[in-house]
């Protein structure tokens, strides 16, 4: 039998690390980690992080009680806490080093911690709340809410999940706020500005997309320094004059869902009023809606559409993108933001309750039991059927998670007609709409329970005798 007193060896669970961590790595796509702020790495253990920050000239240090105890403890902009709450044995000095690491943080915290589908490879036996490893370290592990959770309960803020086992708890709530219409709806490249010509065509640019005029709180500040000679009239008489009306009433449709949409995740993750919402939406809200309590309102009502089956199953039928099967709808990456405004809702909503993870190809919206996977096949746009390397699914009833890797399987399931996955004006379409139509007149989907995994998709093409080159459907030589 254990006994209580043990204390694990915790400088056996430091690694050495020769690129950045998966939750560095996040917080510097979402843009938590920019260059100007400083970065503490609390519980850094060998360094990886901070070495690997430094050398991409980010202000960063490291404090560990084993490897860095000499750092003076100060607080930082962004502090990073990585995979160090699975390590401690006793709840409360877990819950206390969560709070040291919050009260140091000056913006963000990105606390992170390994997840309960890691089981597997975390071999030991039960001690307190976790397990002692044989080589006697402990091991907690998190389902991907209740981290979220527990980050929430000890910091005292709302938190979104980043992406599993990967929470952001802010300082201020507004940040928050901006980082989930981030999300929702990421940053618009503004045309290059030179010169005034070319910054009027940005403005107008940016108003057919929008649907409105920008702010100049809203315009890049070199942009604005080539325009301030101008007077507000001026460039809106040269937007009305220069801008292609069907792109405005587009730009204002689009616009229009995509604050609904925020709002409706906002309510979702804990919504604030009107002041804390980031400067653009306001705008919006101000320009396509009569009050901010009207926008509430309906997104309100789009959120409450996620329980009705029926509307749900026709939000997927109604849907131009996606391959829709009697469970569920599927898409690619690239086709996300064309889905019916409910459905990406149901995308975001889980991904903010548990974390979209980095690597994922295909989304698939289940149908009954309101669960959404997110399934990576990285070699998508090479491989004419390419194999499945993971899936990660979310239950929004129940908030549980489930990982399942194919790296050891050696039948994997595979993926055929590929562009129905896509939307239509993908340029690669038009490609694979032909293997299809190559390998339907070949006989190859002749018994589609067959083809589902890659041994069953060789043995038919065997019997039909062709062979792939690519994306070409080819005859099979003999000896082949």
């Amino acid at each position: 039998m254990v006994q209580q007193t043990w204390h694990s060896d915790r400088r056996l669970t430091a690694i050495s690390r020769a690129s950045l961590s998966v939750p560095a790595r996040q917080a510097m796509v979402d843009k938590q980690v920019l260059p100007g702020l400083t970065v503490l790495d609390y519980g850094c253990g060998r360094g990886g992080d901070v070495r690997a920050l430094q050398q991409l000239n980010f202000r960063a240090v490291g404090w560990d009680p084993f490897y860095q105890a000499d750092t003076t403890l100060e607080p930082a902009d962004v502090v990073l806490l990585t995979y160090v709450l699975n390590v401690i044995e006793d709840p409360r000095e877990r819950r206390k080093t969560l709070q040291e690491a919050w009260d140091l943080a000056g913006t963000v915290l990105v606390a992170s911690a390994r997840l309960t589908w890691e089981k597997s490879k975390v071999k030991g036996e039960a001690f307190g709340d976790g397990l002692l490893t044989s080589r006697q370290t402990f091991q907690y592990l998190f389902g991907a809410s209740e981290l979220r959770a527990y980050v929430e309960n000890v910091t005292g803020v709302r938190t979104v999940s980043a992406a599993p086992g990967v929470v952001y708890a802010f300082k201020d709530d507004r940040a928050r706020l901006s980082y989930l219409a981030r999300r929702i709806v990421p940053d618009a490249e503004w045309l290059e500005s030179e010169d005034t010509t070319s910054a009027i065509a940005a403005v107008i640019d940016y108003a057919e997309r929008h649907g409105r005029l920008p702010r100049m709180e809203e315009v890049p500040q070199p942009m604005a320094e080539l325009l301030s000679h101008l007077r507000p009239n001026e460039i809106r008489r040269l937007v009305r004059d220069s801008a292609d009306p069907r792109k405005i009433e587009e730009g204002v449709k689009r616009t229009t869902l995509n604050t609904l949409l925020f709002l409706a995740v906002e309510l979702f993750n804990g919504r604030g009023p009107f002041s804390s919402v980031p400067l653009g939406v306001q705008l919006d809200v101000r320009a396509f809606f009569s009050s901010y309590k009207e926008a509430c309102q309906r997104s309100d009502r789009l959120l409450l559409k996620l329980r009705d089956d029926a509307y749900l199953r026709g939000a997927m039928s109604a849907s131009a993108v996606g391959k829709l099967t009697p469970t569920a709808l599927y898409l690619h990456q690239r086709a996300l933001d064309r889905m019916p405004t409910v459905l990406r809702l149901y995308e975001h909503c889980a991904s903010i309750a548990a974390g979209r993870p980095q690597a994922w190809t295909l989304v698939k919206l289940q149908y009954q039991g309101r669960a959404v996977s997110w399934l990576d096949y990285p070699d998508f746009d090479t491989d004419p059927h390419p194999r499945i390397l993971s899936s990660y699914q979310v239950e929004l009833k129940t908030l549980e998670t489930s990982h399942t890797s194919y790296t050891e399987s050696r039948n994997r399931p595979l993926l055929h007609r590929k562009h129905e996955f896509l939307t239509p004006e993908d340029p690669d379409v038009a490609r694979y709409r032909r293997l299809t139509a190559a390998e339907v007149r070949a006989g190859l989907y002749e018994y589609p329970h067959l083809i589902g995994t890659e041994n069953g998709w060789e043995a038919e093409l065997n019997r039909c005798g062709r062979a792939l080159r690519g994306h070409r459907l080819v005859r099979a030589h003999r000896d082949e």
